[in-house]
């Protein structure tokens, strides 16, 4: 289904929302600006129905947040530091979006434009954007898209492709946060499986500061189920940025028929199972959410959502040496970043 918002986004005109259906009862709704997911009710085996997403009271709400709620980010989701880049011998110098580094493709992003939608019903949506040569100060034309897909088995599938003219890198993902206990509340509570063995350690503004660094014995080893709350504000990796919101390099290797992570309700009634084609996830604990518009007539606090974006690790452009691949799209190649959520009721 395909409905207009009575209000208007930036470039003036109306706010499209999509409503994708499955058979169980679960209802996904996706807008056109910024291909941002705004809504995932989940039916629970008791008969209730719990919202799974953090979200706005209204489209309009959305374009007065910095949290990038459910927004689909790129060209380079995550940072690359010094908003700079070598590639092919030449420096590319990109727009800064956070003190002098590039944060999610910069100032005016991909979440900040209106995507195509190509086609749509119950099922699924596919939409498309267009960003031109220099766009953000990155090199060449790229044709991206999302293909938001919900399977009677409440898995949503987000598969995002590009294809470029120029060598350029590509890291595209969904920025959706998560809440399965279906209110506002502290997501601390929340058991995390991360199916990881290394995690990057970064700097106050999120820049990693040296190599990856193996999970074992320290409060970034998710690979036994835990609770956030568990080991949170534990040690100063933590403590620089307020609590987790680092890359972790998963065992699946791409591989998204294995699982990269499970999330549980605080009451067990809701799991989510994470499976992707990228090499890493961003876990991010919400630790800046403070003031965010949140659906009722408040605002979220911190540590009320989280997200697991899966993408390349943070930097890559400017680290090489990173052991996942490239993160340079060429002409001729495609991208393709597959990631499913699904959603199990106890």
């Amino acid at each position: 289904m395909l409905n207009e918002s009575s209000g208007a986004a930036p470039d003036g005109l109306p706010f499209r929302l999509i409503t994708l259906r499955n058979s169980a009862g679960m209802v996904v709704t996706v807008m056109d600006w910024g291909a941002t997911l705004l809504s995932a009710r989940v039916p629970l085996s008791d008969g209730s129905v719990r919202e799974a997403l953090l979200g706005c009271a209204t489209p309009e709400h959305y374009i007065h947040q910095n949290a990038f709620l459910g927004a689909s980010v790129g060209r380079y989701a995550n940072r690359i530091a010094k908003s700079q880049f070598v590639l092919d011998g030449e420096t590319w110098a990109l727009v800064p979006s956070q003190g002098e580094n590039q944060l999610h493709g910069g100032p005016e992003g991909f979440d900040k434009r209106r995507w195509l939608i190509e086609r749509q019903n119950d099922s699924e949506a596919l939409l498309s954007l267009t960003s031109p040569d220099g766009d953000q100060g990155f090199p060449g034309k790229v044709n991206a898209s999302v293909l938001y897909r919900l399977g009677e088995d409440n898995r949503l599938a987000i598969e995002y492709r590009a294809t470029t003219d120029k060598p350029c890198p590509v890291n595209l993902t969904n920025h959706a946060y998560f809440n399965l206990n279906g209110e506002q509340s502290d997501v601390r509570s929340h058991r995390l499986q991360l199916l990881a063995d290394a995690y990057l350690p970064v700097d106050s503004m999120g820049i990693p500061t040296g190599d990856l660094k193996n999970v074992a014995q320290t409060s970034f080893d998710f690979r036994q189920p835990k609770t956030l709350a568990q080991d949170f504000l534990s040690d100063d990796d933590q403590r620089v940025v307020k609590g987790y919101d680092h890359a972790f390099l998963l065992q699946a290797k791409g591989d998204a028929s294995q699982p990269a992570a499970h999330v549980w309700s605080a009451d067990n009634k809701l799991q989510m199972s994470v499976y992707t084609s990228a090499p890493a996830l961003q876990f991010y604990s919400g630790n800046f959410l403070e003031g965010t518009p949140a659906r009722g007539n408040t605002a979220y606090s911190a540590w009320q959502g989280l997200a697991l974006e899966s993408e390349f690790l943070p930097d890559s452009p400017n680290r090489p040496d990173y052991p996942h691949g490239s993160c340079i799209l060429r002409p001729g190649d495609e991208y393709v970043s597959l990631t499913e959520y699904h959603f199990i009721p106890a």
